[in-house]
Formats: structure tokens, C-alpha cells, sequence
């Protein structure tokens, strides 16, 4: 029941935005749906670390929760209520019929990202993962603006064209299963008969599934997309493009990852473990020229996505732990960067970093925050991407994998100079045209945004409770940690 709930929720929400003109109203039920959103998938988090089974089930074969996709429910769900929270000012400055518009889009949006990672069905995982790119593309158009449309339709055409991949992945992931008589086409039924598939047909499946889908994460080359689509959208839209769509589209990867690890001659790990260098050192050197703050933090998500990537394709309990840390802290501290870039853009009113230069002068919250942000999304210490970078590398020292790990470091070296070197300058640097001016006021609700959003941020990288460290273990032992 708590699980049909939680999808329900939104759904509902989105209905009642589509009749209740109302900014107040609606920014208000979103706000409150998000609340118990977030408190429903805290209480199915914890039955999972509980039950003796570790699963918690509300339709049989249909909708499920264990450990792995019960991260996945928590990070869309947290982000969900700041994003939330921040809209409330953010939409102040759109018209009545806008923000109907966009209240509707936004809660159908989540109700497809909140049905990822319940789904047991992996072709109707497909279809939930296609809804967040029909929900969300309305959202990334929604300035209209001519960069805003042509992002809209980059992201739809290239995204639809991964879609086509990866449905025919999912056509030979049935048809291997069905030969070898699964008995219920769902995530464990396809990892109880995976010794029994054929190894030809469940490679082929996971080229098709792992090249389609990586559209949508953005790995590289599939990526031009989402620099664009990421930096136009609305910002609290970007915080949950980038701090938990491409985590929630990247999970369906990983739970396909045990099921292709039993056929040893797939080599999935190389092939992850190639995409996720590739993303994570194409990122770095984009990150070094580029020119709008929020592009830039586009391209970290790439860089991010690359890393869990890389960690995942490492293998071993350390190894998958240390991703799953990275996407919990990359979620986050993504979220928190947008955001700041968000406010920025509103006090501003501009995205162009050489235009903003002395901001500790002139707006100290501002700067503190993204100072605070830049850092952690870098990877500096004691933030918690530090300690999943610093996990991640260490992992791959164990298990032997010199190379990866050598390229990563220089790779996240370059990444850590290319965001620092922007951001020092855009807080710091002098004033040299009058460029960083200020035009516009921060909204309230998203200074409180910003406060909340930066708790985790923080304390992660010091502290992470025990009920969250047994959750992470838990969900690493899913995808074969």
C-alpha cells in the first residue's frame, strides 16, 4: 500500500494542477505532496533494511522495493521536495497560465521517475524510463526561448533515437529469457535464469540496452544533449534532470549488471568500465572552456555519471559500495549546484561566468553558496564526493586495475582545476566591467532551499548514519558487491 502510495501521490497532484489556475495552490500541494512523498519512501526505505528478506512488496512480480531501488526512491524523493520548496520562488516570476503549465509537467515528471525504480517488469521500466523524457522535455522548453526549444528538441530526437536502441535490447532480453522458461519476467526471475540464457542473445541485449540508455544518462558520445537540455530547463527542473534523472535512468543499467555478469563472456565490466573513462575524461576537458555556469555544471554531471560508471565496471563489494556513495553524494551535491546557479541566474540575470566576477562583494550568500558548491561537486575534502572518488580509486588499486584508476585521477584532477578555476574567479575575481551588477532580489524560499540542500552536502562527508551505511551495503550486494 505505502508503495502505491508513494506513485499515486503525484499523479494526483498533477491531475488537480491541470484545474486550479492558482500559483499559491499549486506550488502548495506540490510542496505538500513532495513532504509526504519523501516521508513514505523514508519509512518503505527502512522496512527494506529491516525485513528479513530485505524486499518490500506491493503488487507480486509487479512493484517491488529492495536496497538498490530503494536509493534510487529516497534520492528522487529528496530532491523532489527542495526542488519543490525552491519553485515556490522561482515561479513567482511566471505568468498564471505558466505555472499551471508547469505544475502539471512537473509532478507527471516526478510521478515517472518515482515509477523507475518500483517497476519489476524491465519492459515496463522501459516505458516508465521513456515517460520522464515525454514529461521532462515540456519542462526543459518551458522559457520558450529559442535556445530553450532547441535544446527541447536536441534532447527529445536524441533520446527517442536511444529509446529505439534500447527497446530492441529489451526485445532480446524476453526472447533469451522466454528460451530459457523464466518463470516470471521480472529482475530476480531474469537473474535465476541467467546461467540458462543464451550468452549470444544476452550480449547482444545489454550492447543494445547499455548504448540506447546511455543516451539518456549522457555518456560520451551520446552526451551532446544534455549540456544544452540541463542548462535551459527551469532550475529546480535541472536539479532533477542532473541530481536524479540520469541516476534513476543509470540505475536500470546496474540492475541489469548481475544478470550479464553471469555470462562471463559478455565482458559487461569492460564495457562499463570503457563508457564511464571515456565520459569521465571527455568531461574534464569540455568543463575547461566552458562559459555559462550552468553548463558547467551540466558537464560535471557527465563527469559524475562517468565515475559510477567506472566504479561499477571495477566490480567487488568496495567498489560498487563506493558508486553507490557517488550517487547518493552526486544527487545531492548536484541538486544543491543548480540551485545556487538558479539564484544566481535570478539576481543576475545572466549565465555567462566572465559577466560575473566579485560576487562575495556583492551578494556574500550567494557566493558563499556557490564557493560551497563548487567545491563539492570538484570533489573537494571533506565533502562526500571526495570520499566516493577517493572509495572508487582505492577500489580499483585492490582489484588490480592500475590504468583505470591512474586515468581517473588525472581525469578527476583536471575536472577538480577546470570548476575551481571558474568558480574562484566568479566569487573572487575583480569587477572589471561592471558585469556582475546586481538586477534582481533572491526569493526566499529559495534562500531556504539553498540552507536545506546544503545540510547533506556538508554532513555526508563527515557523518553518514548507520541506517544509510546498511542501505548502501545492501543495495552494493544487489549489483554483485
Amino acid at each position: 500500500m505505502i508503495l502505491l502510495a508513494i506513485v499515486t501521490i503525484p499523479l494526483a497532484v498533477a491531475v488537480l494542477s491541470a484545474f486550479f489556475r492558482s500559483q499559491r495552490l499549486a506550488s502548495a500541494m506540490t510542496f505538500m505532496a513532495a513532504v509526504a512523498i519523501l516521508g513514505l519512501s523514508a519509512g518503505a526505505a527502512l522496512n527494506v533494511i529491516t525485513s528479513p528478506n530485505h524486499l518490500l512488496v506491493a503488487i507480486p512480480h509487479w512493484l517491488a522495493l529492495d536496497a538498490l531501488s530503494a536509493v534510487i526512491l529516497l534520492l528522487v524523493a529528496v530532491v523532489n521536495l527542495t526542488a519543490a520548496l525552491f519553485s515556490m520562488g522561482y515561479m513567482h516570476f511566471r505568468d498564471p497560465g505558466g505555472v499551471r503549465r508547469y505544475y502539471l509537467n512537473y509532478n507527471l515528471f516526478v510521478f515517472s521517475m518515482l515509477l523507475v525504480p518500483l517497476i519489476q517488469e524491465p519492459s515496463l521500466v522501459w516505458v516508465a524510463v521513456e515517460l520522464t523524457t515525454v514529461f521532462s522535455v515540456l519542462l526543459v522548453g518551458f522559457e520558450d526561448t529559442q535556445e530553450a526549444l532547441e535544446a527541447a528538441w536536441k534532447y527529445v530526437v536524441l533520446t527517442i533515437m536511444g529509446a529505439a536502441i534500447a527497446l530492441f535490447g529489451f526485445l532480446m532480453l524476453y526472447w533469451a529469457a522466454r528460451q530459457a522458461d523464466v518463470p516470471h519476467h521480472t529482475w530476480s526471475g531474469l537473474l535465476a535464469v541467467a546461467p540458462q540464457m543464451s550468452p549470444v542473445l544476452l550480449k547482444a541485449a545489454f550492447v543494445f540496452i547499455l548504448v540506447g540508455l546511455g543516451a539518456k544518462i549522457g555518456l560520451v558520445p551520446l552526451h551532446t544533449w544534455l549540456p544544452d537540455a540541463h542548462s535551459q530547463a527551469p532550475t529546480p527542473v535541472c536539479a532533477l534532470l542532473s541530481g536524479v534523472e540520469t541516476t534513476t535512468v543509470l540505475y536500470v543499467i546496474l540492475r541489469l549488471l548481475p544478470v550479464v555478469s553471469q555470462a562471463p563472456a559478455i565482458h559487461a565490466h569492460t564495457w562499463i568500465l570503457a563508457f564511464g573513462l571515456i565520459s569521465v575524461g571527455t568531461a574534464a576537458f569540455l568543463l575547461i572552456n566552458v562559459r555559462d555556469y550552468k553548463r558547467l555544471f551540466a558537464f560535471s554531471t557527465v563527469e559524475h555519471m562517468g565515475i559510477i560508471m567506472a566504479a561499477a565496471g571495477l566490480g567487488g563489494a568496495s567498489a560498487h559500495a563506493a558508486a553507490m556513495l557517488q550517487i547518493i553524494a552526486h544527487s545531492f551535491t548536484k541538486s544543491f549546484c543548480f540551485y545556487t546557479a538558479g539564484g544566481l541566474l535570478l539576481e543576475m540575470r545572466t549565465r555567462d561566468i566572465s559577466s560575473v566576477r566579485g560576487l562575495i562583494r556583492r551578494e556574500p550568500f550567494t557566493a558563499s553558496a556557490l564557493l560551497l558548491g563548487g567545491l563539492a561537486i570538484a570533489g573537494a575534502p571533506p565533502f562526500a564526493l571526495f570520499l566516493s572518488e577517493f572509495s572508487v580509486l582505492r577500489a580499483g588499486l585492490n582489484r588490480g586495475q592500475y590504468l583505470a584508476a591512474g586515468l581517473l585521477v588525472i581525469f578527476i584532477a583536471i575536472a577538480f582545476s577546470a570548476i575551481m578555476n571558474h568558480i574562484s574567479r566568479m566569487v573572487f575575481g575583480p569587477d572589471e566591467g561592471g558585469g556582475s551588477l546586481r538586477s534582481g532580489s533572491l526569493p526566499l524560499s529559495c534562500k531556504i532551499t539553498l540552507i536545506i540542500a546544503a545540510i547533506p552536502v556538508i554532513v555526508l562527508g563527515i557523518y553518514i548514519p548507520g541506517a544509510l551505511q546498511k542501505l548502501i551495503a545492501l543495495a552494493a550486494a544487489v549489483i554483485g558487491g
